[in-house]
C-alpha cells in the first residue's frame, strides 16, 4: 500500500519536534500542517491542539515526529519515538533529515495497543511512502475549481480534501515565533504574521461605513419607488439611465451589506462588483475632466445640432427644425448638467448618451414606422391578391390556405389593386429601404452603446487581476514533478497548482446583468426586414442572467 505524505516546504528545515496534521478519512494520506519545536510540555500540546480543532473545525492530531539532528541534542530520535505512547495512533511517522541531502527518511511504527484506524488507512502490512511537498501559503490562499459543495455523507476527493484541510487550518497558523508562548511552531507563517496596517485599518472603518451607506441607499430606494408607478414605470423601462440607476442600486446593496461572505463566489462576487464600481467611477472622471476642459461642451452640443437635421419628410422636418431651434439655446446648459452624470461612473454617461441619441433621433423612428407600414401593407397585399388568381384564400379560423372560386367582378377589381400596389411598390420599397438603414444605424449604435455598459457592469475585474498576478489563488487542479529520487530513501514530488484558464474565469466570475440581447435570430431579423415588420433587436432583460 503506498502511503502519501503531504509535506510542507516551509518545514524543510525546521528544529525536531513533533508534527501536526490530520489523516485524510478514507484515504491513505496525511498531511503535515505544522512542526511543534522540542522543548515541550504534552500536556499543553494536547490542550493547544483540542482548542485549534475547536476553532477550525478540522480533525488535528499528532501524526509522528520529526528530526532534524544538531549539536547537543543527541538521543532525540528516541525520545521521540516514546512519545508515540503519550499521543497514540494507529501509526506514528517518524521523520529525519540528514543534513546536506535532500531526502527524508521516514518509519512506520505500527501501534499495536491501538487498532487500526480506517480513517488513517492503518494496516499491518509495510507502507511505500511518498512525500508530496507543497507551497503551504499558495495552498493555503488557493480556491480549487471547479467548486465543489460537499452535501453531509459525502466523501470529497483527495486532492480537494487536502486544500480544505489547509484551507480551515488557519488558526493554527496565527501563532508564529514572536509569541511568548510555551509552544513554538513551524508553519507558513511562522516568521511573523502578514499584515497591512492599511488593510486592517479598512476593515475596522468598513463596518460603520457600510451601515451608513446602506442607509443611504435605503434612503434612495424611497426617492425612487415613485418609478414603480405604470406610466413611469412604462417610461422609465424604455430609458437605459433609469435601467442603469436600478442596476447599480442593486450592486450597492450587494456591496454595501454588513453581512460577511460566507463563501467564496459570493466573496468573488461582492469583490468583481466593487471593482467594477471603481473603475467606472474612474473612467467617469475621466471624461468629466475632457468635457469641461477647452470648451468640448459647446463643440459637442454644435455637433449634436447638425447632425440631427435630416431632410426626408418635409413637413415633419419642418417640425423637427422648429423643435431643434426652439431647444438649441438650451443643448448646451443642458449636455453641461448632463456630463455630471459622469461622475457616478462612465456607465451612467454612456446609457445618458443612449437617451439623448434616441431623443435626438426619434423623427427617423416615426419616418422608419411610417415607411414599414406602407410597405408592409404593400407586401400583404399584393400576396392576397396573388392567392385571388391562383384561385386560393387564407382562412383564417384553420389558419391554412383553402381553394376558393371567384366571380369576375372579384377578379377584375383584384386585378386592378394588384397593378396599383404592383407599380407603387418600388417608390415604398425605395423609402422602407433608406428608413430602414437610418434606423438601423442607429439601433447598432445603441447597441455598442449597451454591449460597453454590460462589459463594465459584469467583467470580473478582480477574478481577472487574481488570475494575472496571484494565478495560484485560482487553481484548476494540480501537477506533479520529480523533487528528488534518492537511493535508500521514499520518493520526493512536488505538487504545484495549475492556473484556471482565462475563459474559465470569465464564464464562472461573470457577474449576472440586465443586458440587451438580439430578440430574434439573424434569419427572423431578417425575414422581418423583406416583409416589412417593426423589428426591435435590443432588448432589456428581466431578468438577470449569469
Amino acid at each position: 500500500m503506498v502511503l502519501k505524505i503531504f509535506f510542507p516546504t516551509c518545514c524543510n528545515t525546521a528544529d525536531s519536534g513533533l508534527l501536526i496534521g490530520r489523516w485524510i478519512p478514507g484515504q491513505d494520506s496525511a498531511v503535515v500542517l505544522a512542526v511543534i519545536h522540542y522543548p515541550f510540555i504534552p500536556g499543553q500540546v494536547k490542550k493547544y491542539l483540542s482548542e485549534t480543532q475547536n476553532q477550525s473545525q478540522v480533525d488535528l492530531a499528532v501524526l509522528g515526529s520529526w528530526s532534524l539532528p544538531k549539536d547537543g541534542q543527541e538521543g532525540m530520535d528516541s525520545f521521540l519515538k516514546d512519545l508515540s505512547t503519550i499521543f497514540p495512533n494507529s501509526r506514528w511517522l517518524q521523520l529525519s533529515r540528514e543534513i546536506g541531502k535532500r531526502g527524508f527518511a521516514c518509519q512506520v511504527v505500527h501501534n499495536r495497543i491501538t487498532p487500526p484506524d480506517p480513517a488513517q488507512g492503518g494496516t499491518d502490512k509495510k507502507d511505500q511512502i511518498i512525500f508530496i511537498h507543497y507551497d503551504q501559503r499558495k495552498v493555503m490562499l488557493s480556491q480549487l475549481h471547479p467548486i465543489h459543495e460537499e452535501s453531509p455523507g459525502e466523501e470529497s476527493s483527495e486532492l480537494r480534501a487536502v486544500f480544505h484541510t489547509v484551507a480551515q487550518s488557519g488558526p493554527l497558523f496565527l501563532l508564529d515565533r514572536y509569541d511568548e508562548g510555551p509552544l513554538k511552531l513551524t508553519h507558513w507563517q511562522s516568521e511573523g504574521r502578514e499584515a497591512s496596517i492599511v488593510v486592517e485599518l479598512s476593515k475596522q472603518a468598513s463596518v460603520p461605513l457600510c451601515i451608513v451607506l446602506t442607509w443611504l441607499v435605503s434612503l434612495w430606494q424611497c426617492g425612487i419607488r415613485i418609478l414603480n408607478i405604470w406610466p413611469v414605470q412604462f417610461i422609465s423601462s424604455k430609458m437605459s439611465t433609469c435601467v442603469q440607476t436600478a442596476y447599480r442600486t442593486n450592486h450597492f446593496q450587494t456591496v454595501f451589506s454588513t453581512k460577511k461572505a460566507t463563501s467564496h463566489m459570493e466573496f468573488m462576487r461582492k469583490a468583481n462588483i466593487f471593482v467594477s464600481f471603481l473603475v467606472d467611477m474612474s473612467l467617469g472622471l475621466l471624461l468629466v475632466s475632457w468635457l469641461y476642459r477647452e470648451n468640448h461642451i459647446s463643440q459637442l452640443a454644435n455637433t449634436l445640432v447638425k447632425l440631427s437635421l435630416y431632410r426626408f419628410f418635409l413637413y415633419h422636418i419642418h417640425l423637427w427644425i422648429s423643435y431643434i431651434r426652439l431647444m438649441s439655446p438650451f443643448i448646451e446648459m443642458i449636455l453641461w448638467y448632463v456630463g455630471l452624470s459622469a461622475c457616478l461612473g462612465l456607465t451612467f454617461a454612456l446609457s445618458v448618451l443612449s437617451d439623448i441619441v434616441a431623443l435626438l433621433t426619434f423623427h427617423i423612428y416615426c419616418f422608419y414606422v411610417y415607411g414599414a407600414r406602407l410597405y408592409c401593407l404593400k407586401v400583404y397585399g399584393l400576396s392576397s391578391l396573388w392567392r385571388l388568381f391562383c384561385g386560393k384564400k387564407w382562412n383564417v379560423l384553420r389558419q391554412r390556405v383553402d381553394s376558393c372560386s371567384y366571380d369576375l367582378d372579384q377578379l377584375f377589381i383584384g386585378t386592378l389593386l394588384f397593378t396599383i400596389l404592383l407599380f407603387l411598390l418600388p417608390t415604398t420599397a425605395l423609402y422602407y429601404l433608406v428608413f430602414t438603414l437610418l434606423r438601423l444605424v442607429v439601433v447598432m449604435f445603441q447597441g455598442v452603446i449597451h454591449l460597453a455598459i454590460d462589459l463594465i457592469n459584469s467583467f470580473p475585474l478582480f477574478a481577472m487581476g487574481l488570475r494575472l498576478c496571484r494565478s495560484y489563488r485560482l487553481a484548476e487542479g494540480v501537477k506533479f514533478r520529480v523533487l528528488c529520487e534518492e537511493p535508500g530513501t521514499p520518493l520526493h514530488l512536488m505538487m504545484e497548482i495549475n492556473p484556471l484558464k482565462c475563459s474559465s474565469v470569465l464564464q464562472r466570475y461573470r457577474t449576472p446583468t440586465y443586458s440587451c440581447y438580439p430578440r430574434d435570430s439573424w434569419v427572423d431579423l431578417c425575414k422581418k426586414l423583406f416583409m416589412g415588420e417593426l423589428i426591435y433587436p435590443w432588448k432589456h432583460k428581466t431578468t438577470k442572467t449569469d
